[in-house]
């Protein structure tokens, strides 16, 4: 499956005949290839652009405007109607990267569960595979891709004289981690599978004495989202029971919990786990902020959906009522799920960012979290790693270790939670996984959750990360932590050892 039209399907881009490039007569000219022979393109003296000496153009020449390219007001695309479209950005907020038909993630107010791409090599196995996780495309105009360096500045008075000169200090070229594209889970769609058959193979492994445990790992751990979730429909038409119900009846401990877990959808699994994190005597504010800030717009705002018809009360009002303060304000920003998702980047835009981050914190008699909080919470991703990019650069100091000096407990945390999560949100999850199995016991909720919620977004990346970052393979740990169908199952959306 790929973006309508990407990678070249037959018929696809570039077009055939009558498409671009066109053929004989077109533009360009095909006789003498490209680039063309003389006639062609660029032209020779008297072609287009008309000025003497060819392309590129003397003084007046095209483009015509002063700054050169790209031109500096708005970065490019320069004007509206371009390309991309600046109303809503590429991609569109709602529905997500790829926007295919009837894809995932849901839009708000759907009912159901989102139906997923097609079978027949399963997601991402079309060549190019499925973009990068996230949504958005990682190289944007006007600003260098997160894994390459930003431009160096000379060592200039800051305008604000308060401010620190660029080149004042700090690494030349902070690098932002390497995105890497295609299909990033470590779970594709099992080719063929049939609702109506897998739940015979379910119904079958709870029927009479015992349960056999390995027949449901098989399936369950063998099968994408898009091909479990119906099968709690499938099992109501062929048995006139509930799968929940039998499941719970059979099954026990952490393992019923990670099955369960798994045969929800998405979005009802996220409102699932917040409600668990809210009620009750004591909040997990990091399950909280884990959720809200790695979720695109669309998955946000389904889950407050899902949230209101389930529990019969708004996310907001439920995080409302159990926090308090500016951490209070934080997690109210993130769950309104309307942060900027257009992928170009104006590094002007940036550096004043950066700048007013600076005078917020570090430059400041106390705190002004307002800051902290207006430039976190709305602005791109692709933007926010040029703005943590350019505050290093700025003041010789990262941004987490800001946050760390000028604020205190869940609001330094969830702050600092956001910074990670934007910055490299595999590494992220590598440390949200670390944490949740080192020291005594086991914090199996955050567990189960970051392996279903990962297993088909960046599970594969997560992995690399956590090798990297701890020097042993999250196979290995998971093995050693945990035991029995438990671990069999967590394995499986593991998908293997590195």
């Amino acid at each position: 499956m790929s973006y309508p039209g990407y990678p070249p399907q037959s018929g696809g881009y570039p077009q055939q005949a009558g498409g671009y490039p066109p053929q004989a007569g077109a533009y360009p000219p095909q006789a003498g290839g490209y680039p063309p022979a003389a006639g062609g393109y660029p032209p020779a003296a008297g072609g287009y652009p008309p000025a003497a000496g060819g392309y590129p153009p003397a003084a007046g020449g095209f483009p015509p405007q002063a700054g050169g390219y790209p031109p500096q007001a708005g970065g490019y695309p320069p004007a509206a109607g371009g390309y991309p479209p600046q109303g809503g950005g590429y991609p569109a907020p709602a529905g997500g990267f790829p926007p295919q038909a009837g894809g995932y993630p849901a839009q708000p107010g759907a009912g159901g569960y989102p139906s997923m791409p097609p079978a027949g090599g399963g997601w991402g196995a079309a060549p190019g595979g499925y973009g990068a996780p996230g949504g958005a495309p990682q190289g944007y105009p006007g600003g260098p891709s997160p894994g390459q360096p930003m431009p160096g500045y000379p060592g200039a008075p800051a305008t604000n004289p308060s401010m620190p000169g660029y080149g004042s200090g700090g690494p030349s070229n902070p690098q932002a981690p390497a995105m890497p594209t295609g299909y990033r889970g470590s779970i594709k769609d099992f080719p063929g599978a049939d609702p109506l058959k897998d739940v015979e193979v379910l119904r079958k492994a709870m029927k009479g004495f015992g349960t056999d445990e390995n027949a449901i790992i098989e399936l369950l751990g063998n099968r994408s989202k898009r091909q479990r979730v119906p099968l709690i429909a499938a099992y109501k038409t062929t048995y006139g029971k509930d799968l929940t119900k039998d499941l719970k009846s059979e099954l026990t401990g952490n393992f019923e919990d990670l099955v369960l877990a798994m045969l929800k959808t998405p979005a009802q699994f996220d409102a699932s786990e917040l409600r668990e994190a809210i009620k009750g005597a004591g909040t997990d504010e990091a399950c909280l902020i884990e959720i809200l800030s790695s979720r695109s717009n669309s998955e946000i705002q389904e889950i407050a959906r899902i949230y209101k018809a389930e529990y019969g009360k708004s996310l907001e009002d439920s995080i409302s009522s159990d926090t308090s303060g500016h951490f209070r304000r934080l997690l109210v920003s993130l769950c309104q799920g309307n942060r900027d998702e257009r992928p170009n980047v104006d590094i002007s835009l940036a550096k004043q960012d950066a700048q007013k981050l600076y005078a917020a914190g570090e430059n400041k008699v106390g705190t002004d979290e307002s800051q902290f909080n207006a430039i976190l919470c709305a602005r791109s991703k692709p933007h926010l790693r040029a703005v943590f990019q350019e505050y290093q650069h700025m003041c010789g100091k990262d941004i987490e270790k800001s946050i760390c000096g000028e604020m205190s407990g869940n609001l330094e945390s969830g702050m600092v939670a956001v910074v990670k999560c934007i910055k490299n949100t595999p590494g992220y999850f590598a440390e949200r996984l670390n944490k949740a199995m080192k020291g005594a016991g086991t914090k199996d909720r955050t567990l189960i959750r970051v392996m279903v919620s990962r297993s088909e977004v960046d599970m594969l990346d997560i992995r690399q990360e956590y090798l990297k970052t701890y020097g042993k393979s999250l196979y290995t740990d998971i093995s050693g932590d945990t035991s029995g169908d438990y671990k069999k199952l967590l394995l499986k959306l593991c998908g293997g050892s590195d």
